[in-house]
């Protein structure tokens, strides 16, 4: 189990009553979803922290951006999400440690959690829902079967629909592997025949590059063709 010194050991700047207050909804949702071996945990952990910047943002900040805008109908970004209606970019905007996005995603996930996410988004935004819509989307994507194999930047294109932020990403999944004590496999490894798949399940997710950006001054994502 992922214990407090191992998750500020990946998220060195997680403040610790945040970390507290976190974990054991973190917990929770990697039991559920089989996140259950060390290999598992460090790439999904590394993941997130990459995310969320180590889980600081739970939510998408809201300008609304040149970007965000796009996520309004009858734009082809807000169709794809399946925006329909006047103000549904804000309300179903960037929300969890994965930043679930769109009214389709928000009514996919809540229906598979026998949550009404669609009626009551900011749900998504807490620590009880946020961390299972993160499992959730991990365990029904394959992602912990990749883990398995090292498959590190398929997962990344997976989550995020390219490689934005991987040279980051790594550096937290090296620390994740050595925080929780993965052994470095000797010859050559899985990861050496990481595919890279893009060809995968839809993005979730816009990520902690486009969420910071807008944090610090509101500049366009350049993430923003992602489907959320």
């Amino acid at each position: 189990m992922v214990t407090p010194q191992i998750l500020t050991g990946i998220m060195p700047h997680l403040k610790a009553d945040r970390r507290d207050a976190f974990l054991p909804h973190l917990q929770a949702a990697m039991e559920e979803f089989e996140i259950n071996t060390s290999l598992r945990q460090a790439a999904f952990l590394a993941q997130l922290a990459h995310e969320s910047g180590e889980l600081r943002f739970m939510e998408e900040i809201w300008g609304p951006t040149a970007a965000q805008k796009r996520y309004e109908p009858p734009s082809g970004l807000a169709r794809r999400l399946g925006n329909t209606a006047p103000g549904d970019g804000f309300r179903y905007k960037g929300r969890g440690p994965i930043q679930v996005t769109g009214r389709d995603n928000y009514r996919r996930y809540g229906g598979l959690l026998g949550l009404d996410l669609e009626d009551e988004p900011a749900q998504a935004a807490t620590p009880e829902v946020g961390f299972r819509i993160a499992g959730l989307y991990w365990h029904k994507n394959g992602l912990n079967e990749l883990a398995d194999k090292e498959w590190f930047v398929t997962i990344t294109k997976r989550i995020n629909g390219g490689t934005n932020g991987l040279e980051e990403r790594r550096r937290y999944y090296d620390r994740a592997r050595t925080t929780l004590g993965v052994r470095r496999t000797r010859g050559p490894s899985s990861a050496s025949r990481d595919p890279g798949d893009d060809l995968g399940p839809p993005s979730l997710s816009r990520g902690y590059e486009s969420i910071s950006t807008d944090a610090d001054g509101g500049a366009e994502a350049a993430t923003a063709e992602r489907d959320g």
